[in-house]
């Protein structure tokens, strides 16, 4: 069944508490809480908005098919996809945290670099790290994992490792350092580029509001 309204995709967790205030300035208030609540479709206080709860690396995706008409996603998660057929208008300063590259206290990184040692390095984020590391002329071996990254210096799966760091407390407790920072990570309000000319009157407002508040807050 077809829904005349704009849908927008957000995943559990930080993402979507930061993004309430930004709704709220859209005029969206979501009927209920997806961490209580086991619905995937949420409605909203208006009828012609609804929120769909999906994994954060998935949200590219459904807006990119047109199941989303917009959705906010990480940057980090962006990468990974490519954001092929997206619009990104809109840098929403939320879920902010950092790219690193990370290793077990005592590893000699620097020196491995210089003397143009190939390095095993593990992560979820395959593309940034091929990317990073092809950029200074590193030669490695990619070993991809879905979490608990931290642990693979630590058993000697790799070398490094690359992941998000927020306030770099997981590091700590587990005896690694960041050595390397790739990039800062915020995140994104991705468009449909199809819906965004179908249905304009009804997306342009909330980007236009998520952009004012945004200002709001940055200038504050």
């Amino acid at each position: 069944m077809s829904y005349s309204g704009i849908t927008l995709a957000l995943s559990k967790g930080r993402i979507f508490v930061e993004t309430l205030p930004l709704l709220a300035a859209a005029g969206i208030t979501p009927s209920e809480n997806p961490e209580s609540s086991r619905k995937l479709i949420i409605g909203t206080n208006r009828a012609d908005v609804r929120l769909i709860i999906v994994r954060a690396s998935d949200v590219p995706t459904y807006v990119q098919y047109g199941a989303a008409d917009l959705g906010i996603a990480g940057k980090d998660v962006l990468n990974e996809h490519g954001g092929n057929g997206l619009y990104q208008p809109l840098d929403l300063q939320i879920a902010r945290c950092r790219m690193m590259v990370a290793v077990r206290e005592g590893y000699d990184y620097a020196g491995q670099v210089k003397q143009g040692a190939r390095i095993r390095v593990a992560t979820k984020y395959v593309n940034t790290a091929r990317d990073h590391f092809a950029s200074k002329g590193v030669h490695i071996d990619l070993i991809k994992l879905y979490g608990s990254m931290e642990l693979a210096p630590l058993v000697g799966l790799s070398d490094v490792i690359v992941d998000l760091v927020s306030t770099g407390g997981t590091l700590k407790a587990n005896d690694l350092v960041a050595v390397e920072h790739i990039s800062d990570i915020s995140s994104r309000l991705v468009v449909n580029q199809a819906a965004l000319k179908l249905k304009r009157s009804l997306i342009q407002p909330v980007i236009d509001a998520f952009s004012a508040a945004v200002g709001t807050r940055v200038t504050a």
